[in-house]
């Protein structure tokens, strides 16, 4: 058996994905440790998951919270440099104190999620074999290609070219206090230098959870990375994802007689009342059934105004994959996981992104032809219902989905992924007696 140390952000969906990734391991006899910030505990389900704490000095008991809330909403640009300082402190910590621990925890390989750098450092520094593992939109970098976090497609066109480049640069400017914590810790581990995520990656193995199909079309990705699909749980392991799902349907109750539409803007998003409310009053326009999954963020009375908007279910979480096989569609922030979901069920897609990489996912869900997108900001219940109606009522949306569907499938998800894993790692690791 090997013993495997997790690094990645104490984002629930990037822990949801590394998690479930962690129990085909433990599944296949091997040791798994998370590595971070101690709050970061509180988002594992898997008892037989470590957690080694990092960071209490500067990362208290209950300081994570207020994070999640920066980072949901910043509120302003100078909301936003705090949040990427807040990126650059913890990859500074992790660059200073990860080493200690993998050595400690006597960590065979590291499970590093792309967008934290400090895991792959730590690990190379260390001699130690590891794997990148893209939870959000692939980091990796190439010409004609925009980043993550940018709304328009790719092209190998002058001006898609130009677009691609300007959009970096000013990426990067804004990511400096991020850019100069990789750097300072690549010195400070004795590496070369580095400057961004995208220098950070794995020599060995590189997983993500797409497909190509779904991404724009790619032209230098590294022979050893591999589209492997979601990482998630088996269908129906965890309903609810262990939380409460108290007011959501049985959806064998659900009427087959009207459309059934979901909609759900993730862990981090669900507060936004003023966007669910003009949701339900988009599904009121089409006399549609509306679940809505706010995953805690709203109040019991915001749930009650929500069902005289138009909603006819609010709960605070629901089983996910299961609610969108019954789904005729969702409305989603444009998180990977939902897509990604909703993508393997063949449900279309309504994408009102917000932050993040969710312009990116947004903008592969129109070009993969399995989706709709709008403006999460500006886009009232006329416009909402009009690009529903086209979603229920147009079949090249599930058409376009069905293809998907089946790649998703065939790329093997978190089983594939474990194998690839330990058959990339069992010549790294030949020495090691813990590896069978």
């Amino acid at each position: 058996m090997a013993h495997f140390g997790v690094v990645t952000p104490a984002f629930y969906s990037h822990v949801s994905a590394m998690e479930a990734l962690s129990v085909a391991l433990l599944e296949r006899g091997h040791r798994i440790t998370f590595l971070h910030r101690p709050d970061a505990g509180a988002l594992l389900k898997e008892r037989r998951i470590g957690l080694h704490a990092l960071g209490q000095e500067i990362y208290p008991a209950g300081s994570l919270p207020a994070s999640l809330k920066l980072a949901a909403n910043p509120g302003s640009i100078m909301g936003l440099r705090r949040v990427i300082r807040d990126m650059a402190q913890t990859t500074g910590m992790l660059c200073r104190e990860l080493p200690g621990a993998l050595r400690q925890e006597r960590i065979d390989c590291v499970l590093a999620d792309q967008m934290e750098a400090a895991g792959g450092m730590a690990a190379e520094a260390l001699g130690l074999p590891f794997v990148s593992v893209a939870c959000a939109l692939p980091v990796n970098r190439e010409p004609g290609m925009p980043l993550p976090v940018m709304p328009f497609a790719a092209g190998q066109d002058e001006r898609s070219l130009r677009l691609c480049e300007g959009s970096s640069k000013v990426y990067d400017w804004l990511m400096t206090p991020h850019r100069q914590a990789i750097a300072a810790g690549a010195r400070q581990l004795g590496l070369s230098p580095r400057d961004g995520l995208h220098d950070c990656l794995s020599p060995l193995l590189q997983l993500s959870q797409t497909v190509a199909g779904f991404d724009f079309p790619r032209l230098q990705l590294p022979p050893h990375f591999h589209h492997v699909g979601p990482l998630r749980a088996p269908f129906g392991s965890s309903p609810g994802l262990g939380r409460d799902t108290s007011g959501a349907p049985d959806l064998a109750q659900v009427s087959r007689e009207r459309p059934f539409v979901f909609a759900s803007l993730g862990t981090l998003q669900g507060e936004r009342f003023a966007l669910f409310r003009r949701i339900a009053q988009a599904c009121r326009r089409l006399d549609a059934q509306l679940l809505i999954a706010h995953c805690g963020g709203l109040d019991a009375r915001q749930a009650e105004a929500l069902k005289e908007a138009g909603a006819t279910w609010v709960c605070a979480f629901a089983d996910q994959q299961a609610v969108l096989a019954r789904a005729d569609a969702v409305v989603s922030h444009a998180g990977l996981n939902t897509a990604m979901d909703a993508i393997a069920a063949g449900t279309p897609i309504l994408a009102l992104p917000i932050a993040f990489d969710q312009p990116g996912v947004a903008a592969r869900i129109a070009h993969a032809g399995v989706g709709l997108r709008a403006s999460a900001r500006w886009a009232g219940p006329g416009k909402l219902a009009a690009q529903l109606r086209r979603l229920l009522d147009e079949p090249e949306f599930v058409h376009h989905g069905a293809g998907l569907a089946a790649s998703i499938r065939e790329a093997g998800g978190t089983a594939r992924a474990a194998a690839l894993i330990e058959a990339s790692l069992k010549p790294a690791l030949a020495n090691g007696a813990r590896f069978a």
